[in-house]
């Protein structure tokens, strides 16, 4: 049985950019993230957390 639901993370890369994946795709980009937050059940829920991200400066805007 596999799990069917999709999560999305906050993945950090090594620019200092943040972006917002979905657990499909954290386990292809894996070798490039730095920090990883999450899983979040949506991606609004992603988005307003890299926001604070940015806000807290953990992150740089795009």
């Amino acid at each position: 049985m596999t799990d069917s639901t999709e999560n999305w993370y906050v993945v950090k890369r090594p620019a200092g950019h943040c972006d917002i994946v979905s657990n499909l795709d954290v386990e292809k980009t894996h070798p490039d993230i730095t920090e990883q937050w999450g899983p979040f059940n949506s991606q609004g829920d992603a988005i307003a957390r890299r926001i604070g991200l940015i806000r807290s400066g953990k992150c740089q805007p795009q």
